[in-house]
């Protein structure tokens, strides 16, 4: 029983933790949808990619968003004809790259503030090789069709301001489904996996990596968070393991994967997991071998 009251509060703590950035996508994503026409997202998004994708990685310094808030965004700026390679990348870079994640994670590493640099580079290069896929492999749509309904749906009838409270409330509860249930999923998990065990697993490069990533993916922090848990684990792994978490985990984790999947078709959604798992663990593991080549590879 003790148990299942510490799910119900790590449960309510991610809710009260995600619901204000949500709220905050989908007035976004409303906003859009009300003021921002079809012709304006295309003719500000630049045309070749070498310099769209950067362009997009980006874009966080503009709207610095968590992961819970960019997915609205992203779908809307998608439907509204933003290419989905452009899309995806601002997805992936948008939570990390942005003064506020940057302001955290100097604060949560103050004896170690090139982890900002080191945290921010990495997150740029993985969105922009994630980015250069999906450009090369999914040029297509990548909506799921229920999710260009709900993005097509417009308030006949009314405008202004009565139309970006009604596109919000409509987005806010076609989203909250999946972040309540991966609210709850994320902290079943987290109360019933022992962390001592997963420190136990993590006794090589490979597997410190995986652990750690395993545990970005669980716990579904915000990214403005998730810098003061990381360092929690300072002691037990390596630096390049940590990188690990504060990259995958804002890009991937269990609750915006259950939002993906509401959002994105599942095709899309799982090759776009695979191929955001494989990078980061391989970029992290090479950034091993130069911040902990005794850690790492005795």
């Amino acid at each position: 029983m003790e148990r299942w009251l510490d799910v119900k509060t790590l449960f309510l703590s991610i809710l009260l933790e995600a619901v204000p950035f949500v709220l905050l996508g989908v007035f976004f994503s409303a906003l859009i949808q009300t003021f921002v026409t079809d012709e304006q997202i295309r003719r500000w998004t630049p045309k070749h990619p070498l310099v769209a994708l950067p362009f997009a990685s980006l874009l966080g310094f503009l709207f610095p968003v968590c992961e819970c808030a960019i997915i609205p965004i992203v779908r809307r700026l998608i439907h509204k004809g933003m290419p989905p390679s452009v899309g995806v990348t601002f997805l992936l870079a948008g939570p990390i790259v942005n003064p506020v994640v940057m302001a955290a994670t100097y604060t949560a590493f103050i004896k170690q503030p090139e982890m900002v640099v080191y945290r921010s580079v990495l997150a740029l290069v993985t969105a922009l090789l994630v980015g250069a896929f999906v450009l090369f492999f999914f040029r297509n749509r990548v909506l799921r069709y229920g999710a260009e309904e709900t993005s097509a749906h417009s308030s006949r009838g009314s405008s202004g301001i009565f139309a970006v409270f009604s596109h919000a409330v409509d987005e806010f509860f076609d989203m909250g489904k999946y972040l309540i249930f991966g609210a709850l999923v994320s902290s079943i998990l987290q109360v019933f996996l022992s962390r001592d065990t997963l420190s136990a697993l993590g006794q090589t490069p490979l597997a410190s990596h995986l652990v750690m990533m395993g545990l970005g993916y669980i716990f579904s922090l915000c990214s403005e968070a998730d810098a003061f848990i990381a360092a929690s684990f300072g002691n037990t792994f390596s630096t390049s393991s940590l990188l690990a978490f504060l990259v995958f985990g804002p890009m991937i984790d269990l609750k915006n994967t259950l939002m993906l999947l509401g959002s994105f078709r599942f095709a899309f959604v799982a090759a776009l997991i695979a191929v955001t798992t494989v990078i980061v663990l391989v970029l992290s593991l090479v950034c091993g071998i130069w911040l902990d080549p005794h850690t790492l590879y005795r």
